[in-house]
């Protein structure tokens, strides 16, 4: 063997001198810090080597909450964000996600990485929603996926992960201020993993109190922000929120709309290539504020409150508005009418009695109806002594909703007595109708008793509740009042009104009929009430005769 004499020694000495030099900067290299942990964000096994930090001890805290941090910032992969979104399996070695790799960690050694997580995530949040440069979208919002990770770990449901009061309470503090900062770009963003509706539910009423002042003409997302302040919000909060609505159904039915709208319905004539003449265009700007007022009535009426209260039944109220859009007003406050306040009291029945169309008095006597019958019932038996039977009918069809079996005396006493002209044949069958529905004992025998005395009104009503109700075992006590000569009421307001039934034209033709007048309430019982009974009798025994047939094939 060939001796290395001193000069070979110092070569080699010197070699391996270069060769430990070149090779420092490769160990530094891949020394773990912040740099590493910013370029595994990108990097194919990133979220495996950043979860390994969060869930490694032996990484001092400042580390452990940077990788968290970039497990937050990361791209999604394969369309899912994989670094903040809960696993359905934490022990699959696919996970990654930021808050299993939390709750896997100790408490005790959990708490001082969220002591010190929370504050960086608080401050992006805090950061300046991204500015739309002119005539270009505004650039993509990196603070969304700071605020899915928020909502992560506020709602893991393995295990509670936040315990620090002061800090989850600083959160949420943050995520509402973010939600509000730029509500409408950040409700409507699609590339969030947890939606802004989402989110707000799970904050509760606390985050509902800044969108009635996000209310205005311009605003998107009205029926959205409606459902929210009434589903969440506070009275306090509903309250704001119904000022700030009506003041857009103001304008919507204001002179000042039309102006607004005019030019824009013009221009968009202009690029639709179409030239509607002055009445078209009229009708074209009406209907499209009838849509804009049936999107306010909408949001009035999921919100409620006093200002919708006020403005829908002064509205209403006033006969100077189209029908359908009175009709919408008080449809907007279903079930939020205040049988206390007097002023409400009086408008729902100045519009029920008054000459409105059958749409608008149809939707006043049902907001009545919601109301207890004790606070009512008088008001209601008051309008009895209108001269329009519709109204009456309308009136008392309510009484009769609200009653059970034990009302029937009163309410047939408070039809009209001495004075019947005018009371109708449909009104007498309505009543006799719903009286068939009334629980609590049987109508027919408390209304026996009004087959033979009365008033024109309270019998013919009696006899309808047997047209209606009746059968053959009824027709004992129908058949002896065929020969009486009480004139029925009389009412010749208008061709539907008076009491007239369809009578065959020959015995040997039943079913050649004509309508004839009806004088008595003998002939009431003898041409409406019992052939009304044997005919449904008759139909009765055809259909489960054919229903035995159907069961025998």
């Amino acid at each position: 063997m060939r001796k290395i004499g001193t000069v070979g020694r110092l070569k080699a000495w010197l070699y391996a001198s270069l060769v430990l030099v070149a090779a420092a900067p490769l160990v530094g290299g891949c020394r773990i810090d912040e740099s590493y942990v910013h370029k595994k964000e990108g990097t194919l096994r990133g979220p495996e080597k950043l979860k390994a930090i969060i869930l490694a001890s032996k990484y001092d805290t400042g580390l452990r909450v940077e990788a968290a941090m970039s497990l937050i910032r990361m791209k999604p992969r394969g369309g899912r964000a994989v670094g903040i979104e809960a696993c359905a399996d934490p022990t699959d070695e696919k996970c990654y996600s930021l808050v299993d790799a939390l709750a896997a960690i100790a408490p005790e050694e959990r708490a001082p990485i969220l002591a010190a997580l929370i504050p960086a995530i608080i401050a992006e949040l805090k950061k300046p929603p991204p500015a739309a440069q002119a005539g270009q979208a505004a650039p993509p919002d990196p603070s969304l996926a700071f605020k899915d990770a928020s909502y992560a770990i506020l709602t893991y449901d393995k295990q509670v992960l936040l315990t620090d009061e002061a800090l989850k309470t600083n959160l949420r503090t943050a995520l509402i201020d973010w939600a509000m900062a730029d509500f409408e770009r950040r409700l409507e963003s699609r590339t969030q993993t947890y939606g802004m509706e989402q989110l707000l539910r799970h904050l509760g009423a606390d985050s509902v109190v800044g969108l009635p002042k996000l209310i205005n003409r311009d605003s998107r997302n009205l029926d959205k922000i409606a459902s929210l302040i009434a589903d969440l919000g506070n009275d306090q909060t509903k309250e704001a929120a119904s000022v700030a609505l009506v003041d857009i159904a103001k304008y919507v039915v204001s002179d000042e709309w039309v102006k607004v709208k005019t030019p824009q319905l013009e221009e968009a004539n202009k690029r639709s290539k179409l030239e509607p003449t002055p009445d078209q265009f009229k009708a074209q700007l009406e209907q499209y504020q009838d849509e804009e007022l049936m999107r306010a009535m909408g949001t009035l009426k999921r919100v409620g409150g006093r200002a919708t209260v006020d403005f829908c039944l002064d509205f209403a109220l006033d006969g100077k508005n189209k029908k359908e859009r009175r009709a919408a007003a008080l449809a907007a406050v279903e079930l939020r009418l205040d049988p206390k306040n007097e002023a409400d009291m009086k408008r729902i029945f100045d519009i029920a009695l008054s000459d409105s169309p059958p749409e608008v008095l149809d939707l006043a006597f049902r907001r009545i109806g919601e109301m207890p019958r004790d606070k009512v019932v008088d008001r209601l038996y008051a309008a009895f002594k209108t001269d329009k039977w519709k109204v009456r009918r309308a009136a008392g069809t309510i009484v009769l909703k609200m009653s059970t079996v034990k009302h029937l005396g009163e309410f047939m006493a408070k039809l009209p007595d001495k004075d019947t002209k005018g009371f109708a044949m449909p009104e007498a069958i309505t009543y006799g109708s719903w009286m068939g529905d009334l629980k609590e004992g049987k109508p027919a025998d408390e209304l026996k008793k009004f087959l033979t005395e009365g008033s024109p009104a309270s019998r013919t009503t009696a006899l309808s509740f047997f047209l209606v109700n009746g059968t053959p075992d009824d027709l004992s006590a129908l058949t002896p009042l065929e020969t009486d000569s009480m004139p029925v009421p009389v009412c010749e307001t208008d061709a539907e009104c008076k009491f007239a039934c369809y009578v065959p034209k020959d015995p040997a033709k039943p079913d050649d009929k004509e309508l004839k007048d009806v004088k008595t309430i003998g002939e009431y019982v003898k041409l409406c009430v019992i052939p009304g009974i044997k005919e449904r009798d008759e139909q009765k025994k055809a259909a489960e005769k054919k229903a035995a047939e159907g069961e025998k094939k």
